[in-house]
């Protein structure tokens, strides 16, 4: 693809070379002569000129001393990922069901759907146009699978879930197994019955790994655009918000609530009925404890988690303590000294 052509793909601006070619992408550092790059912070910026790339999508403000070919973007790296999907885009879906899948007679397949092979469709689901059902995957019963769903190899799709359209389910993910509902009675514990749902919204991504637990009664509800990483757990009757992104070895108790555009990081822990309002800002590894409420907008950081500024500050202060120790301890020996002394003053 020309820059030309890909500056007007991206409805962006060009600046140079405009019949270069552009065949890959690449960083900064290892791009070729024919290789896209882009520059996402003032560190990156001052590499720019040290780049081998033929292209590179930068800032509307860029200073272009070096003269070389760019496109100017608002978003530099959201342009980027436009541009790779244009230069590298997907597999396109092969329809078919493979002779070794096991599909129910009453399933309904929507044009252009291709089931892999082993993989397994339960009575009573419906798989939306377009979507592409990975080799081992098991799909139960009753199961509403969206249009331009990609469900990846072996992932397990419990009964009576419903997805979204242009969902992916990477692999290993387990969606709708029961929650962890039990009841103590004398000394032995009693399974609670989860016979609740899992709801998935459109253009949810499901990391590898990762389960989403059904409700015990009611629905698991993920809503539209969001995003969860590796090995998040979500259990059961939980209700996460719209585009709300989760990273890595995330864990949500049952019944928490996240609004809508909050962001999570890695190794968080979520404490049951706890709310996370819109837009909050959980730092990674922090612990937010049951029912706690995150306020919107807030950012907030550490265990038990609370707003990153007072979380600096207790950091601040457990820095200061071995020297405060110290002073303490001189400060004690001094008072010794000084009652010994008086004390053979008075004698």
């Amino acid at each position: 693809m020309r820059v030309r052509e890909l500056a007007e793909y991206l409805g962006a601006e060009f600046e140079g070379d405009g019949e270069k070619t552009i065949g890959g992408v690449a960083s900064l550092e290892a791009a070729g002569a024919e290789d896209l790059s882009f520059v996402g912070s003032r560190k990156a910026a001052e590499q720019s000129d040290s780049s081998a790339a033929g292209c590179i999508i930068v800032p509307i403000d860029f200073d272009n001393k070096a003269t070389r070919t760019v496109i100017r973007a608002r978003e530099p790296r959201t342009a980027f990922a436009r541009a790779v999907n244009r230069l590298h885009p997907p597999a396109e879906v092969v329809p078919g069901v493979d002779p070794t899948a096991v599909v129910a007679p009453d399933v309904e397949i929507g044009e252009g759907v291709a089931i892999g092979p082993l993989a397994s469709v339960g009575e009573g689901t419906k798989i939306g146009a377009g979507s592409s059902i990975g080799a081992g995957t098991v799909i139960g019963r009753r199961v509403s699978l969206g249009e331009r769903c990609v469900v990846h190899p072996n992932v397990t799709v419990y009964d009576d879930v419903d997805v979204g359209a242009r969902a992916v389910l990477h692999s290993g993910c387990v969606i709708g197994a029961d929650g962890f509902g039990f009841v103590l009675e004398g000394e032995r514990y009693h399974k609670f019955p989860q016979v609740g749902r899992v709801w998935i919204g459109d253009d949810v991504e499901i990391g590898a790994n990762s389960c989403v637990d059904r409700a015990a009664l009611g629905v698991t509800w993920i809503g539209e655009g969001t995003k969860l990483d590796n090995m998040v757990h979500v259990a059961h009757n939980c209700r996460i918000g719209r585009h709300v992104v989760v990273a890595a070895q995330t864990g949500f108790s049952g019944g928490v609530v996240v609004e809508d555009y909050a962001v999570i990081g890695g190794q968080v822990g979520i404490g049951d009925k706890a709310r996370i309002e819109s837009r909050a800002v959980l730092g990674s590894g922090c612990g937010v404890l049951t029912s706690k409420i995150v306020r919107a907008g807030q950012v907030v950081w550490g265990t038990p988690a609370r707003p990153l500024k007072e979380h600096l500050e207790l950091l601040a202060n457990l820095g200061r303590l071995p020297a405060t120790r110290k002073e303490m301890a001189d400060l004690k020996h001094r008072l010794e000294a000084l009652e010994k002394k008086a004390g053979t003053g008075g004698a």
